[in-house]
Order: C-alpha cells, then sequence, then structure tokens
C-alpha cells in the first residue's frame, strides 16, 4: 500500500538482495520523480496511481515492457516525463509496446507504428514514414493528431479559493501550482449564475490524515454547459467528483438551484462515469446495462446513444467481454439515459479514438442541453477542444 514497497515488489519475487532492492527503487523514485507524492497509494490521484505503476513495471529492468493506455490518466506534464523515461528506457535496449491512441508524444519515439481493425494489421508505417503522414491521412484511419494538442481557451467558471487557479495567473504548463494562498474569484459570465441556476459549492475543504487536498472557497457550476475541471495530477480533480456525488466527506455545503444538497441527496441526483468503469458494469447484457440505469423518460433514447456512440452491434454482448474504449462509452451512454442532475465524467476518453470523441462529445452535449450540470474532469486536449463550455482550473495546495 505505499509506494516503495510497490517498486520493491517484484525484485522481492525474484530474490534479489535487499540492498541491491533499496538501491533499484531509490534509482527509480528518482528518474519517475515519485518523490513528491505521498507515500499511500490509495490516497494518489488516479494519474499519480498511473505514474507508480509504469515505474513499478520498470524497476526489475525486464527485456520487453507492454503498455497498455500509459498516458490515459497523465497530465501534459505527467506524459513528458514518461517520454522521457521510454526513451531512455528505448536507448538502454528495451523492447517497448505500447497500445495507444494519444499519438503525438510516441512521434519521435516509435520506430514502428502498426494499425490494429478488427484483430487485424490493416495499416503499418516505418519510423521514417511516421512524422511525414497529413492530418487528413490521419482523419481518414480514424486516428488522433501526430501533433501535440493546443492548450484550451474557453471562459473560465467563477471560482476561488486556495485550490483554484485564477484564470489572470493560469499558466501554459498544467503542472505549475501557483501559489497555496487565496485566489483572486474570476467575475461570473453572464447567464446561469445570474440566474442561480445549477451547482454552487461553498467553503468545501477536505483532507487526508490531516493533509488537506481540495479547499475551494466558493465556485458555481451552471446547468446547461460543460465545465472542464483541469489541471496537474493530485490537484483535487477527482476528490471534487466524490464531493459532488455524495462519496466524500467535508465541511463547507453544496447547493442545487440555491437548495442546500445533502450527501444522501447528491447521491441519488449525481451519475459519475470513473476513472475505471469496470466498477460500473453490473448486468450480463449491453442492453440490461442500459435498462437498469436509464429512467422511463430516456429509456426510448436507448437505441439512439448506443448507435451514436457505435454500440449497437453490441446489444447483446457481455460488458466485460467489451474492450476498454467500448466499456467507457457503455457507461457513457448510461449517464446520458440517467436523467441525473448533475453528470460527472472522469477521464471518460481513455481508449477513445477520434472518431469516437465526437460521438461523445454530442452525448455529453445532450446531456447538458437537457439541463443538467456537466462536469468533465480531462487531461486530453483534444476532448477538451470539443466539448469544453467554461474551464473551473485546479491547483494542488501547498
Amino acid at each position: 500500500d505505499t509506494i516503495d514497497t510497490e517498486l520493491a515488489f517484484a525484485l522481492e519475487n525474484f530474490g534479489t538482495p535487499p540492498e541491491r532492492i533499496r538501491e533499484r527503487v531509490r534509482e527509480v523514485v528518482t528518474e519517475f520523480r515519485l518523490g513528491e507524492l505521498d507515500g499511500r497509494l490509495r490516497e494518489l490521484s488516479g494519474g499519480q496511481q498511473q505514474r507508480v505503476a509504469c515505474a513499478a513495471a520498470v524497476t526489475h529492468g525486464p527485456p520487453a515492457l507492454l503498455l497498455d493506455e500509459p498516458t490515459s490518466n497523465l497530465s501534459p506534464q505527467g506524459i513528458a516525463d514518461l517520454t522521457a523515461v521510454l526513451r531512455h528506457l528505448r536507448e538502454r535496449g528495451t523492447t517497448l509496446v505500447i497500445a495507444e491512441h494519444r499519438l503525438h508524444y510516441l512521434r519521435e519515439l516509435a520506430d514502428r507504428i502498426v494499425v490494429m481493425q478488427d484483430g487485424r494489421v490493416a495499416k503499418e508505417w516505418s519510423r521514417d514514414e511516421f512524422p511525414g503522414l497529413t492530418e487528413e491521412m490521419m482523419r481518414e484511419e480514424g486516428l488522433r493528431s501526430l501533433d501535440a494538442p493546443e492548450r484550451i481557451h474557453v471562459a473560465p467558471a467563477f471560482g476561488y479559493g486556495p485550490s483554484v487557479q485564477p484564470a489572470e495567473t493560469r499558466p501554459e504548463d498544467t503542472e505549475s501550482t501557483g501559489e497555496s494562498g487565496g485566489a483572486t474569484a474570476v467575475a461570473p459570465a453572464a447567464g446561469g449564475e445570474a440566474a442561480g441556476g445549477g451547482v454552487v459549492l461553498r467553503g468545501i475543504r477536505c483532507a487526508f490524515r490531516g493533509r488537506p487536498v481540495l479547499d475551494i472557497t466558493e465556485a458555481h457550476l451552471p446547468a446547461g454547459v460543460i465545465t472542464a475541471v483541469t489541471g496537474p495530477n493530485g490537484a483535487g480533480k477527482t476528490t471534487l467528483a466524490r464531493v459532488l456525488a455524495g462519496l466524500q466527506r467535508h465541511s463547507g455545503e453544496v447547493l442545487l438551484d440555491g437548495r442546500t444538497m445533502s450527501r444522501s441527496r447528491r447521491q441519488r441526483e449525481t451519475a459519475i462515469v470513473m476513472q475505471d468503469v469496470q466498477r460500473q458494469l453490473f448486468t450480463d447484457s449491453v442492453t440490461a446495462e442500459l435498462r437498469l440505469g436509464a429512467v422511463p423518460e430516456q429509456a426510448g433514447h436507448a437505441a439512439t446513444v448506443l448507435a451514436d456512440l457505435d454500440l449497437d452491434r453490441f446489444d447483446e454482448r457481455h460488458p466485460l467481454s467489451l474492450s476498454g474504449g467500448q466499456q467507457q462509452r457503455l457507461v457513457v451512454a448510461t449517464a446520458r439515459l440517467s436523467g441525473r442532475r448533475v453528470v460527472i465524467f472522469d477521464e471518460p476518453s481513455s481508449g477513445v479514438d477520434r472518431r469516437h470523441l465526437q460521438s461523445m462529445t454530442r452525448t455529453m452535449r445532450d446531456v447538458a442541453e437537457g439541463g443538467a450540470v456537466v462536469l468533465l474532469i480531462s487531461h486530453d486536449a483534444d476532448l477538451l477542444a470539443l466539448a469544453a463550455d467554461r474551464e473551473l482550473r485546479l491547483r494542488p495546495i501547498r
């Protein structure tokens, strides 16, 4: 349950001498910049756990390393750190096999690029050919861009407090944390805030083992729009989602349309798409999964939602037999049909290609246009560029 024991685990099983284990763990902690993290795994964010998992996989020096969507929960700085480590491993002679949808960080790293479709090799490019692929060619194959995504610039959501990065000082580098004091409030945009619609957070504070992890003096999440919650790994984004869903103890209050919401009411009024969607699949078919969570007035839209998310041909498949990206889209579909007042999408685009990013955006837009408060927690700049109407940017508390 701690970083150092997780890193040491494989070496212990191979019978490595204890002194060498300690030495190697220190090397990997430095290499992956893990010294800045708290030692308990269960208190790390999803992106931080991802970094630890990658580090644990290489601590014993395997000749081959398989990575399945390794950047799915990582911030841009986290992706840059991982890329540097992968480049070092490649130069050292490690065989790397990476299944991935985000391609920009592989542009100068990959020696061979294979496009899979329906279990078969559809295309293959060499290291020299890969950087020369045009945007049109990538779009035809349903692949994401080779260019690093640009930082989104959308209207800031109203919010201030130690955990909120002020709009006027927001850095392009998403790992910068700024000062830990109170932030200057961003003036609310016209519309929802003035009318009081949506969710208002007041004095929200959370701590783990006495260490503050989220501190928002006040923030407004309007109904009818998609508010992106962004910031580096460990800034409290998923903690905020748990607060809104009534799953996290905290001080302060949460209001919906001007009325205080208890934790139990939030649990009834909120739908959430988690980072690990397998925790949210309960039935023995895709159709049954949708039926389980759909409210009667939304049930008639099930076939349309499945078709839009390219899941209609899997209607009788067991959800756990689907790919990771298909499972992700299925849970997004259940959130769409849930009829909840608050809908949270926490890193919903892992395992999602270019075409499905667009259909996922349409689904989130439908939820917002139905009057729900929609939160999109993501590091995926491609998805943020398509979907975000407002941005609430968080920063770690130091």
